[in-house]
């Protein structure tokens, strides 16, 4: 029996984290020491701890530098931390991302470059190719944002308007051997897209940029078109010679921390479910989903008996529309959408959290919801529904207490669902 539905949730979401831990991570992949230097560079919002950790684990001389969000960082006494923005690229992350290429400037085949990588690392590395800018790369960064496409496909756009993402860092360490550790934050694990790859490249093409564009009918400025539909917008491609020494792993991801939160549930007598841990789709449809399965397992008990609970990761999306926005990101929107969904349905519990600790334009990961939610709201002269169509879904659950806050939890892979139907 759960007396405490929001404690058992919320402690699943830590074994979680846990799973996903750095230090235990990077222990488990090493590469070989060189026989010349090794140069760390890295970036992401779980960059610091990752550095932190491998300074913790290597045997020898280190040196470099990561790329970390403002924010709270781990302490690091061998390899800097610089900080810059996101999910908006600022002037910090151009200096940033010029410093991580003269890092790896000059190696010879008998050095080693570490590279640690974690989701967030697109917009923290802002570097804009050829005669682009800044402000052009900003402009890039929040139409994708508002487009509504998912993460992959943004980082394919980004990945041509830039001359370090791409697999390009990598490139400028050549001849020294690159490995890549990387904590996923993709639904499907698929490395050259965390971050986008700067020093994993993958075959995609400006073709490929443009047809996103396209579907996802993203107005961008002349100067970004010209520069994609121009000759020198392709990336290198994995079959470049210069890549022949590299080494890339995934070292941690959604499926190990839902398989971790799974077996804590099912230690404390809960049936558990994990549905995928690469759902994608606009964030109040997937919550629409996931509340017409809760329904049906408390009246029909089907698919699951109750009581059980479900788990599911990836990354849902968020398309701003003509309406505005208002504050949240899209945990707090699927959980709105999922609370407007199960209204009265006091048997069903959920959380909704980003593993990073920060769930879009706030502070904190997501929020808790239940069968009581929305009259709670409505308690309160809150419009539930108005608030989900303005994207203002932590205003909703801020004002009945429903906030669910960690802060930074220095990993990164992903989005965490977690319902409970008793």
């Amino acid at each position: 029996m759960i007396n405490d539905p929001r404690a058992f949730l919320a402690s699943l979401f830590h074994v979680a984290v846990k799973a996903a831990d750095p230090l235990e991570a990077i222990r488990a992949h090493l590469p070989q020491r060189p026989k010349g230097r090794t140069v760390v560079v890295g970036a992401g919002k779980a960059a610091s701890q990752m550095a932190a950790a491998l300074e913790t684990l290597w045997d020898g001389p280190l040196e470099g530098a990561v790329v970390a969000q403002h924010g709270p960082v781990a302490e690091c006494r061998r390899i800097a931390v610089l900080q810059s923005a996101h999910p908006v690229p600022d002037e910090a992350g151009l200096a940033a991302s010029g410093r991580l290429l003269r890092e790896v400037r000059g190696l010879t085949e008998n050095d080693l470059v570490i590279a640690l990588i974690s989701g967030g690392g697109s917009s923290l590395l802002p570097a804009p190719a050829g005669n682009l800018t800044l402000d052009d790369e900003i402009v890039v960064n929040r139409a994708l944002l508002a487009s509504g496409a998912p993460i992959s496909a943004m980082n394919v756009v980004r990945k041509h308007v830039s001359r370090i993402k791409g697999g390009r860092l990598a490139h400028a360490a050549h001849p020294a051997r690159v490995a890549s550790l990387v904590l996923s934050d993709i639904p499907g694990d698929n490395p050259a897209h965390v971050a986008s790859g700067p020093t994993v490249p993958d075959r995609s093409t400006p073709d490929d940029a443009r047809a996103i564009i396209r579907q996802y009918r993203m107005k961008l400025p002349d100067a970004v078109m010209d520069h994609i539909n121009g000759a020198n917008a392709a990336a290198p491609g994995p079959d470049d010679p210069v890549f022949a020494r590299q080494e890339h792993h995934v070292i941690a991801s959604a499926r190990v921390s839902l398989e971790a939160a799974a077996e804590a549930a099912r230690r404390h007598g809960i049936e558990t479910h994990i549905l995928s841990d690469s759902i994608e789709g606009e964030a109040r449809d997937i919550g629409l989903m996931h509340a017409a399965l809760a329904r049906e397992m408390r009246t029909h008990d089907r698919p699951f008996r109750k009581p059980s609970l479900i788990l599911s990761g990836g990354e849902t999306t968020v398309t701003i529309r003509d309406e505005g926005y208002g504050k949240g990101g899209r945990n707090t929107e699927f959980l709105l959408s999922f609370a407007l969904a199960i209204d009265g349905q006091h048997d069903i519990h959920a959380l909704a959290a980003d593993t990073d600790g920060r769930d879009g334009s706030e502070h904190n990961a997501g929020a808790f919801a239940d069968g009581t939610s929305i009259a709670r709201m409505r308690e309160k002269d809150i419009d539930p529904r108005a608030l989900l169509m303005g994207h203002d879904a932590w205003s909703a659950f801020d004002a009945v207490g429903d906030i669910f806050d960690t802060g930074p939890t220095g990993t990164n892979v992903n989005d965490f669902r977690a319902i409970l139907v008793r």
